[in-house]
């Protein structure tokens, strides 16, 4: 049994409200009728240009969306059909990286409350435990303990990144959706970030929804790759079916698109 799994999701928005994709008159359909399902320690990428829906998909799979139609499965659980504590039960084990490390940080907040949040909303250990914890998976992603007192403009892009990764990971989930988290980044600093989200994913046993519009990046880091065009899935395969056979027109778009980029593990 799959991890994840969404079944015909689709999500219409009226054109005030978001904008992207299939229009039929004051209406976007933002996704069509998408199915996917990830396995438990896999990466999939979700690849696309700007605008064809992944980021709503990406949302819709944590409920952070609510879909007009369709399933959503985590673990066997019903996700859309979850009560009120049911869900919160379930978004311990469902995380996201959001794409802007700096609008996604509030800059009122040090570092210790906004890595410790996810525990105190969720009402996890005492106030020590919670600094402790903070401290461990800041170091995890290459941060040392005497940033918990400093506020996010004290950081660099890339930093502010990894604060915001720490807080995803604090709760321990089971599964992240990591929705364009280098793409605000310079290419140097994107690379650091990626190689971390790989060694992260062996650490902390994940599994990722990675979402980019970069075919290079996501044929570094995932396992299989979907495809987005337009609110519809239009393929999905493994990295090398995806990459040197691909059946869609708009894959190889894609591919003739995007510069070869070279990751290495640090």
């Amino acid at each position: 049994m799959p991890l994840i799994e969404a079944r015909r999701l689709t999500k219409t928005f009226s054109s005030g409200q978001s904008a992207v994709v299939l229009r039929s008159s004051s209406q976007i359909r933002a996704v069509s009728h998408v199915s996917l399902a990830i396995e438990a320690g896999e990466t999939l990428g979700l690849v696309g240009e700007s605008g064809s829906g992944k980021s709503t998909l990406g949302r819709m799979l944590l409920r952070l969306v609510e879909p007009d139609s369709g399933e959503v499965y985590f673990d066997g659980h019903d996700v859309l059909r979850a009560e009120r504590a049911e869900l919160r039960r379930l978004r311990r084990d469902m995380q996201i990286i959001f794409q802007d490390p700096i609008g996604s940080l509030d800059p009122r907040m040090t570092v210790e409350q906004i890595v410790s949040e996810p525990m105190a909303i969720h009402g996890s250990e005492k106030r020590s435990a919670r600094k402790r914890c903070a401290a461990e998976v800041l170091r995890a992603v290459g941060l040392d303990a005497s940033a918990l007192k400093r506020y996010p403009h004290e950081f660099s892009g890339g930093q502010r990144q990894r604060i915001g990764i720490a807080r995803a990971l604090v709760l321990r989930p089971r599964f992240l959706v990591a929705d364009e988290p280098v793409s605000a980044l310079d290419v140097s600093v994107g690379a650091q970030i990626v190689n971390l989200l790989k060694q992260l994913q062996q650490e902390f046993s994940l599994t990722y929804l990675f979402i980019s519009h970069s075919m290079p990046i996501v044929r570094y880091l995932a396992d299989r790759i979907a495809v987005m065009q337009r609110g519809e899935l239009v393929e999905v395969g493994t990295v090398e079916e995806i990459t040197t056979a691909p059946k869609h027109p708009y894959t190889r778009t894609l591919l003739e698109a995007t510069p070869e980029i070279e990751f290495s593990l640090r």
